[in-house]
């Protein structure tokens, strides 16, 4: 970096580089696959930077659509590993740092956090990196903090205490659409007419649009100023969480909706509702809203003066959410964030009894043509769109999903015609898409072991499409066998619904099927991830 420019205080800047050498300098954004970061990686490459995009999953990123970008390169990193950590970070310029494990399963987030901040402060030193980004929460005046907020501000100190200056940026409530807050907002309006509310719907925040995280993050880059130093970064309001609920409803255009504050809602009963209601997870839910008790809000305003730019208003972030929402082409979302676990007994050549038994069902129909009509309405399968068949059933096993801590069917996708490895689709993962071919579904709802779903089409011949639907279920214990049995009736029914509506919406001939497929289901190849 011997062609970087010193500013008045000796310390290397980018300030007046010019867009064209940009693409000299490698920026890595760890946590490139969640919600801020897969917005923040297609801005740096709008700005003209060489952009290392890194997740846990290559699949995943490459499926991302700035992967494809000349002056971008997508990695694998687990920040728990140390090696590969310094690999992604060895001749970068700086670093994003979007991670955090309040979604991750088991153990303690705050560790977690901790343990992979001090990795990355020792990455970033051997690496020779000039700076670090990271974005924390704003953090509130009250003894009685949330242990999420806490742990962010850990975080923040963690990264800044190392030799490798640290940029921390601190943000309240992100409105966006896909964003956590403003799907907590949307659920709770959109399905509550009257809304018994706990006392921290009275509570203050500073809202902050997606579009202006991203520019304070992106601009940074460009500002000496911000080296070494933390801002709270907020919109141009503050706000009460009631307040927000009237502008959603407004720009919803629902009727009025009646708020009564109570104080007998516990954090733990609040959470358990917005679980219930929204399709944020309970794991989630909680975090969330121990953090709704503490009044955040900006405590200076320098970063207005170093990087002015005109801050959207609530009003307009939510209407802009709503406009993406309803469009059904969100660029990121809460539940992108998470590695994908494929599960190993999936595996091709896998024995029999490696791992255990694994149950499947599977049914096959075959039509005249059709391949690429059949293909797009795969692909569209789940959200608005539904499951073509016996949607009610769907919907009660979410439900049932829902009350037991589960992700539920309100999670949606975040397309609605196309789908990408990662991609949250109702309480599924998509962890394979070959076009024309497969898609490959990981369950994520609450089930006593663990379940795949397999779309495959098939050419047969030159005018015949065969197209299959398998279900594989390896249980865990005695209540894994209990719930494959249980929900095995009901296989049939929703199989063959689902097969002969797909083939309904093609308008092509049936020439067989659906049948069940008998013997055992052919064991497939999973990608690397």
């Amino acid at each position: 970096m011997s062609d970087l420019i010193k500013n008045q205080s000796g310390e290397y800047s980018l300030d007046n580089i010019s867009r064209e050498d940009r693409s000299n300098y490698i920026i890595c954004v760890l946590g490139a696959t969640g919600y801020v970061g897969g917005r923040l990686v297609p801005e740096l490459l709008e700005k003209g930077w060489r952009v290392r995009a890194v997740g846990r999953s290559i699949s995943k990123l490459k499926c991302r659509p700035f992967a494809s970008h000349e002056r971008c390169e997508v990695a694998a990193a687990d920040l728990f590993d140390s090696s590969s950590l310094l690999n992604v970070l060895s001749g970068c310029y700086a670093a994003y740092y979007l991670v955090h494990s309040m979604q991750g399963s088991g153990g303690d987030f705050a560790a977690k956090d901790r343990t992979a901040a001090q990795n990355a402060v020792q990455g970033a030193q051997e690496a020779g990196l000039e700076r670090i980004i990271y974005l924390g929460g704003l953090i509130p005046d009250d003894p009685h903090i949330s242990h999420h907020l806490k742990s962010r501000a850990e975080v923040g100190e963690i990264l800044s205490g190392g030799k490798v200056p640290c940029t921390i940026f601190r943000a309240g409530v992100i409105l966006g659409s896909g964003s956590a807050s403003f799907e907590m907002i949307r659920y709770l309006v959109d399905r509550l007419p009257v809304m018994i509310t706990p006392k921290w719907v009275q509570t203050e925040t500073q809202p902050i649009s997606i579009r202006d995280v991203v520019f304070y993050l992106a601009g940074s880059l460009e500002h000496s100023e911000t080296v070494g130093d933390a801002f709270d970064i907020g919109g141009p309001y503050i706000e009460t969480y009631e307040r927000l609920f009237r502008i959603y409803q407004d720009e919803a255009g629902l009727h009025r909706r009646l708020i009564i504050p109570v104080p007998l809602l516990t954090p733990y009963l609040s959470s358990c509702w917005l679980g219930l209601v929204s399709p944020i997870p309970l794991g989630l839910a909680r975090p969330l809203v121990m953090g709704l008790r503490n009044r955040v809000v900006c405590k200076d305003y320098r970063i207005r003066d170093i990087m002015p730019c005109e801050l959207t208003d609530c009003r307009l972030a939510i209407r802009r959410a709503l406009d993406k929402v309803q469009q059904q082409i969100v660029d990121s979302c809460w539940s992108d964030a998470g590695a994908i676990s494929n599960p190993e007994w999936a595996a091709c050549g896998d024995a029999g009894y490696a791992g255990g038994t694994v149950f499947h069902t599977a049914y096959r129909i075959k039509l005249e043509g059709c391949r690429e009509k059949l293909w797009k309405d795969i692909l569209g399968i789940g959200g608005k769109n539904g499951w073509y068949s016996w949607n009610f059933l769907w919907q009660i096993r979410g439900l049932i999903d829902k009350i037991f801590g589960g992700v539920g069917l309100n999670r949606g996708r975040r397309n609605s015609e196309n789908v990408m490895v990662g991609d949250a689709l109702d309480f599924w993962r998509v962890i394979d898409v070959q076009p024309d071919e497969r898609l490959l579904l990981l369950a994520e709802m609450k089930v006593p072991g663990e379940a795949l779903l397999e779309f495959t089409l098939e050419p047969e011949g030159d005018e015949k499409t065969v197209l299959t639907m398998t279900a594989r279920f390896l249980p865990r214990g005695v209540g894994g066998l209990a719930y494959w049995w249980s929900v095995y009736p009901f296989h049939s029914i929703v199989f063959k619904g689902m097969a002969k509506a797909l083939a309904a919406n093609t308008s092509c001939k049936v020439l067989e099927g659906p049948t069940l497929i008998k013997g055992s289901a052919p064991r497939c190849h999973l990608p690397k991830v």
